[in-house]
């Protein structure tokens, strides 16, 4: 079987031409989800010429079972929880409480990995496009856009090269649109469409980062 992407910045490269539309937008805004999502946004905000920043988020997985979530934070002290899940397998609050403390640390950890004294882009009137690898469940992207509708952009916009056709289409309602180019029925997670998906480290995200935050941006009269 045929993958549909070689790698992320294979995947990011195509997500591109599926977001060509935004290309001539002043007020458009690159933001990832670290760490796999950096590499695929990094291919679009080269490709739309628009700035790249970063939406911390982290999921929430069950003790002992963490690839299975039960919900995500994100920075802002965006907390989105799967209320009924959690009910159902019985987790107590307090080991709740405890993962929510333990992803809170790694937040602020991976704030200050990346970002060092850089501040926060500003989110407030502009088109913002959430990027990551892929969409499974989407717990991580539900808390991302919950964290970036907090910052009153003018719209937002989910973009990732692969996700199942049921989780597309409960975004929906959540975003003014959703890109994806890539909804197999026999979805199977995230990894399973790519050739290479081995795992993004810190230096690399850094370095990508570093080349996108150097580059001089178009000017709004260039794109107006």
């Amino acid at each position: 079987m045929s993958l549909p992407y070689v790698n992320r910045s294979e995947a990011g490269r195509r997500l591109a031409e599926a977001l060509h539309d935004y290309h001539d937008r002043h007020d458009l805004l690159i933001l990832a989800l670290p760490r796999g999502g950096v590499p695929v946004a990094f291919e679009v905000a080269e490709a739309l010429e628009a700035p790249l920043d970063l939406m911390l988020v982290r999921k929430l997985g069950f003790p002992g079972h963490e690839e299975l979530a039960m919900g995500a934070i994100a920075s802002g002290n965006v907390r989105v929880l799967n209320e009924q899940l959690v009910a159902r397998i019985g987790v107590p609050p307090e080991m709740v409480d405890e993962v929510i403390e333990r992803e809170q640390r790694e937040l602020l950890r991976r704030e200050q990995a990346y970002r060092g004294n850089r501040p926060p882009p500003e989110v407030r009137g502009q088109c913002v496009i959430l990027i990551d690898d892929g969409l499974a469940t989407g717990s991580t992207m539900m808390a991302a856009i919950k964290a970036v509708r907090q910052r009153q952009p003018a719209s937002v916009i989910v973009a990732v090269p692969v996700a199942p056709p049921e989780t597309v289409e409960e975004f929906r309602p959540h975003v003014d649109r959703m890109v994806c180019p890539e909804t197999p029925w026999n979805f199977g997670g995230v990894g399973r469409w790519y050739e290479d998906f081995s795992q993004t480290s810190d230096q690399e995200v850094r370095e990508l980062l570093g080349r996108a935050w150097s580059r001089p941006l178009a000017s709004l009269s260039d794109k107006q």
